[in-house]
């Protein structure tokens, strides 16, 4: 399509320099071609947009950027999030597949499995009895569905997730492969003699709506009481989220983070990859972990964390820096303790 055509279908204001090209893709800045669409957001990639062939670009609205833009003659738009109105062109160039709904053959329901309208179920599905699908429902091969779930309208279950008894999940998820959903929680408890007694856990997994859950991703069930993921939360691959967590609303974790039984994230939390959260630990909203940092008690909203054990970012930056310069410290403590010793 014309380029002011995807702008128009984007819902954005515009006026058009150095032309209308026709636009048939989407690419990096690196590697796309005179029909690609690039972006800019980030001006630490300043470098490669003077070396684009792209046909068209979303950039920021950084007054060095849109300098160069005009020196290079490529048609584009300036928004404050060139990466989000770059997302949805890709949706216009790659909508999702649509599913005729069917019910495979080969798939196994049991009794009392209520089925909503347009529901696609591949083959080899395992749906256990009394267990609820919504309306739209997309459930892909080999997914097992335990006794007593809820799956919400217009879900997407992936191959080879696994959603366990009584969990309920909200509408407009998606279930990546090898999730795990509502699986037993990590519950032993020491004996005089040295063994472990295993808990029942007899809470459930709730997934309110439009949570995603990436690929081998284990969000446990509670004890006794739910774990509860907030609406909009999106949850990396092989994240591990303990018995009894609460998520609220529109928290993010990146691969490899995990949380101990009871954690609870308040709003529009974000954490990095590897960051660990020991048990009924607490995080305010909007508070963001770095990588690899491990969180062993409460904190506050609005917050940078880093580090193990955990602090202020912009602390444990400056002692990194300290960290790198120990042995000349060392060397020049020594220095100053032996012109000490000599000293009258």
């Amino acid at each position: 399509m014309k380029f002011s055509e995807l702008i128009a279908a984007l819902g954005q204001e515009f006026k058009l320099d150095y032309g209308d090209p026709e636009i048939s893709g989407v690419s990096t800045l690196l590697e796309a071609q005179p029909k690609d669409l690039g972006f800019l957001e980030n001006s630490r990639f300043f470098s490669q947009l003077a070396e684009t062939k792209a046909g068209a670009l979303f950039v920021n609205t950084d007054t060095e950027v849109l300098e160069l833009v005009h020196s290079l003659k490529i048609p584009y738009i300036s928004v404050p999030q060139p990466r989000l109105l770059f997302a949805r062109a890709i949706a216009v160039f790659y909508p999702p597949r649509v599913y005729k709904p069917s019910i495979h053959p080969s798939a196994v329901i049991g009794e009392n499995v209520e089925i909503g309208e347009d529901v696609f179920i591949a083959p080899h599905v395992v749906i256990g009895s009394g267990s609820k699908i919504g309306n739209g429902v997309i459930i892909h091969a080999n997914v097992t569905i335990y006794e007593d779930v809820f799956i919400g309208d217009r879900t997407v279950l992936h191959a080879n997730c696994v959603i366990h008894e009584r969990s309920e999940i909200g509408k407009n998820c998606v279930i990546h492969s090898g999730a795990a959903i509502g699986a037993e929680g990590f519950g032993f408890v020491p004996s005089s003699d040295g063994t472990w007694a295993k808990m029942q856990q007899v809470g459930k997994t709730i997934l309110e709506d439009n949570v995603e859950v990436g690929c081998n991703a284990a969000i446990d069930r509670g004890a006794v009481g739910d774990t509860r993921i907030g609406q909009g939360s999106k949850i990396d691959n092989l994240v591990q989220i303990g018995h009894g967590c609460r998520l609220e609303e529109n928290c993010l974790m990146a691969g490899q983070s995990g949380l101990a039984g009871g954690v609870k994230l308040g709003k529009n939390v974000i954490l990095a990859g590897q960051v660990g959260i020991a048990n009924h630990i607490k995080v305010g909203d909007r508070t963001v972990v770095g990588a690899q940092s491990g969180v062993g008690q409460d904190l506050g909203a609005n917050l940078q964390i880093l580090g193990a054990p955990a602090i202020d970012a912009k602390t444990f930056i400056k002692a990194a820096a300290l960290f790198r310069r120990l042995p000349e410290i060392h060397k020049i403590v020594k220095n100053l303790q032996k012109h000490l010793e000599k000293s009258p």
